[in-house]
């Protein structure tokens, strides 16, 4: 699949989805403060239906366990020893959807590509929207035969705290946040329990509700080209958000207008407001 559109429609799928190079990947994720939230809640819900041939795929497993941070991102051979057994490997196109619209299943595709594997898609709309086209599901997990797959790290779609000390200095650099507008400017509380509201100094709100339809879709590429267009073009952008899952919405916008290098901050509010609490804009 050559298309540089990051996303797919439910209809595509179910034209393609037994085709022998495509795979599916559920990568539901329910934040840890929400009411149904649990130890295994997702997994459960991807046990009771997912899409047919769909493996699961959970970022707070596959990823740096022994971080105090969520989910960060894991080992490249930890990386590529667990989607090597889930059949996703190279020469595959991999799809990824999830229940909330496409917000972790965007943090998986930007996982995929910072691992090197480009050819990597998510569903518009998620489960919601493959539901709703009356797409087929299914209770039973596939088999899944392992396939090689190489890693190619892409150091260029990730920040550090480091990098990111220096990039709030940094005038060229543009640093957009993807939470809502209240958490951003500090008059409206973190999900987190003892994290401060706010902003890092310098960075600009840019809410991933805004970039999302009405429906649960992503914009279109006119839609997006006129709420980006104040942005520079040729300026180097980052993304950040709560804890570096929403902020890949980011991302997927600004790769529909043509924009394939902007980075993630993996860390995001959740690390910099612990590590900087002295050092916080509001307003």
């Amino acid at each position: 699949m050559t298309s540089t559109d990051p996303m797919v429609t439910a209809q595509w799928l179910k034209e393609h989805i037994n085709a022998p190079d495509v795979c599916v990947v559920d990568a539901s994720w329910v934040p840890p403060w929400m009411p149904n939230a649990g130890d295994g809640v997702s997994r459960s819900l991807y046990k009771e239906a997912h899409i047919p041939g769909a493996v699961f795929f959970d970022i707070d497993e596959i990823a740096d366990t022994d971080s105090s941070l969520p989910h960060m991102l894991p080992s490249p051979e930890k990386f590529s020893s667990r989607v090597r057994k889930m059949g996703l490997g190279d020469g595959k196109t991999i799809v990824v959807y999830d229940r909330s619209g496409f917000m972790a299943s965007a943090r998986v595709w930007w996982m995929f590509r910072f691992m090197g594997h480009a050819d990597v898609k998510v569903l518009d709309g998620g489960w919601n929207a493959w539901i709703e086209s009356g797409g087929a599901t299914e209770d039973m997990e596939p088999v899944m035969s392992e396939r090689h797959h190489t890693v190619r790290v892409q150091n260029h779609l990730l920040k550090t705290f480091d990098q990111m000390q220096s990039a709030v200095k940094d005038d060229t650099t543009l640093i957009l946040d993807a939470r809502p507008a209240g958490r951003f400017a500090g008059n409206e509380p973190e999900p987190r329990p003892g994290l401060s509201s706010g902003h890092m100094p310098g960075s600009a709100s840019l809410p991933a509700t805004s970039l999302v339809k009405s429906d649960g879709t992503l914009k279109s590429e006119a839609e997006l080209r006129e709420a980006l267009a104040s942005f520079k073009a040729n300026q180097e952008i980052v993304a950040t958000c709560g804890s570096g899952v929403s902020a890949a919405i980011i991302l997927l916008a600004f790769q529909r207008i043509g924009r394939n290098d902007i980075a993630l901050y993996d860390g995001s509010w959740s690390e910099w407001a612990e590590k900087c609490p002295n050092d916080i804009a509001t307003a």
